[in-house]
């Protein structure tokens, strides 16, 4: 190529960057600085956030349907949008069935909470802190920074792109689609923290339950990574993976607000534990329940048990089994494009048809058609064995087992393997009804009763004390006092 064509290019490129800085920064009205802004305009944001809500409504669990739970939220969202520099048009806000402990916000003033992070929440104070701090991220216009500054990044590779003609991605929204779901920077999040403090204060909270919920996530999650036998690993993972926050700084922005607005500053446990009482807590019916090492379903009715020595973590597109050693399963369910086929040409032609078997064949399990073979894979973690299993549920639905170990394991887990296998059955609908979710419960303190007594009500069969301490805020050696009210786990 001509290399005067060439630099004319580059000139054009420069310049068509210049302009768009020099015109695409605007004054934000919540923050009162300049950001850069000039690819996404607001109507942008919010086709946006109309187009990725459904879909991230489904790949987050769906709704949590509880009518009474879905107005508070609504109801809280609205109050503290109000106080906001962004009034109108009207956020959305929805309730997750999921249990995992996550917020987060879509452009256009979609802001998401799960069911796992308000039975953490032990006050409305708290709750509305991380709902405060979403509509932070979107009244700061974050995304469409984050969306703007990218653009302008790929902005001469574009040009050039058109030039040659193989045209770039330029659309806003297609950018947008993934922009969200990443980590804000430090100073993003300690901005959206900002102005959480800011509208938690003018809504009447009392701004240090910012605070205090950081440390209720920050303790739920190093308890997570010791039930895993994870302990001392990973500090900075969780929700803080996504929402690095800097909790003395929180503080200080949270005291400062607080000595500014008096002493009438409400954190209503009463009211937000009331609320709570009876929510569904950990895996819904919907999703199945992990009891243990035992997997069941009531809605699809079946059920296996997992080695001995494996922790399941249930997800929506699959349960997940992980031992010490280093072997995992992960178990999920499939459609065959040909219900006719047999498991085994399914399994070798259509499920893992890249994978080179040995010692595939027929079996039957429980009454059911499967197939199962092994093989080897290699990854970042050297080689690893293999077993698959497929079972036939029904006419257009198979279950999957996939076993992996280190080769020195593979021995050892293989008699273990196969009575998991073989625990795969059918539920009766007698046996599918008496499934039953846990519930977050609220009971009041009685004298005579210890941590470690109310502990031994929750519907746990390990860390019992520690998931208490954790589920009620309790720091390491702090009491109870009667008439208090606490949340437990029950079935």
């Amino acid at each position: 190529m001509n290399r005067r064509f060439l630099l004319s290019l580059t000139m054009l490129a420069g310049l068509a960057l210049g302009g768009a800085t020099l015109s695409g920064c605007t004054t934000n009205p919540a923050t009162g600085e300049q950001s850069f802004t000039a690819f996404m305009s607001p109507s942008e944001e919010r086709a946006v956030g109309a187009k990725e809500h459904p879909k991230l409504v489904k790949a987050f669990g769906g709704k949590y349907r509880d009518a009474s739970l879905t107005n508070y939220l609504d109801g809280l969202g609205a109050l503290l949008q109000s106080t906001s520099e962004q009034r109108t048009p009207p956020f959305t806000f929805t309730l997750l069935d999921s249990p995992v402990i996550n917020a987060f916000a879509v452009p256009g003033g979609y802001v998401y909470i799960t069911r796992g992070l308000m039975a953490l929440a032990n006050d409305e104070a708290e709750l509305a802190g991380v709902v405060a701090h979403e509509i932070g991220h979107v009244t700061a216009r974050h995304t469409a920074e984050r969306v703007s500054r990218g653009m302008l990044a790929n902005l001469g590779a574009a040009l050039l792109g058109a030039v040659i003609g193989q045209p770039m991605v330029s659309d806003a929204a297609q950018l947008a689609a993934g922009a969200y779901i990443q980590g804000y920077s430090r100073d993003q999040e300690f901005e959206a923290d900002q102005l959480g403090v800011r509208y938690l204060t003018r809504a009447g909270f009392d701004p240090q339950a910012m605070a205090s919920f950081l440390g209720d996530m920050g303790a739920e999650h190093q308890l997570a990574l010791k039930i895993a036998g994870k302990e001392g690993r990973d500090a900075a993972g969780g929700l803080f993976s996504s929402h690095p926050r800097t909790a003395d700084r929180v503080e200080k922005a949270a005291a400062r607000a607080r000595a500014g607005a008096g002493t009438s500053l409400a954190r209503d446990r009463d009211i937000y534990l009331n609320q709570i009482d009876g929510m569904v807590y950990g895996d819904s019916p919907e999703q199945g329940f992990i009891r243990g090492r035992e997997f069941d379903h009531a809605g699809l009715k079946f059920r296996f048990t997992a080695p001995p020595g494996f922790r399941l973590q249930n997800s929506e597109a699959a349960v997940f089994g992980e031992h010490s050693g280093g072997a995992l399963l992960r178990f999920d369910g499939g459609q065959p494009k040909d219900a006719s086929q047999s498991m085994e040409s399914y399994l070798t032609r259509e499920w893992a048809a890249s994978l080179r078997f040995s010692g595939v064949e027929s079996i039957t399990i429980n009454g059911m058609e499967a197939a199962t073979g092994s093989g080897t894979i290699s990854g970042d973690q050297g080689q690893r064995d293999v077993r698959l299993v497929a079972i036939r549920f029904a006419a257009d639905q198979v279950f999957r087992f996939l076993f992996i170990t280190p080769p020195d394991q593979t021995a050892r887990f293989s008699e273990d393997f196969r009575r998991t296998t073989f625990s795969f059955s059918r539920l009766s609908d007698a046996e599918a009804g008496a499934l039953k979710p846990r519930r977050v419960r609220i009971v009041s303190v009685e004298s005579g009763d210890t941590p470690e007594t109310m502990a031994g009500r929750m519907a746990f069969d390990d860390f019992q004390l520690e998931r208490f301490r954790v589920l009620n805020g309790l720091k390491p050696g702090q009491g109870l006092a009667p008439g208090q009210r606490v949340k437990i786990v029950s079935e």
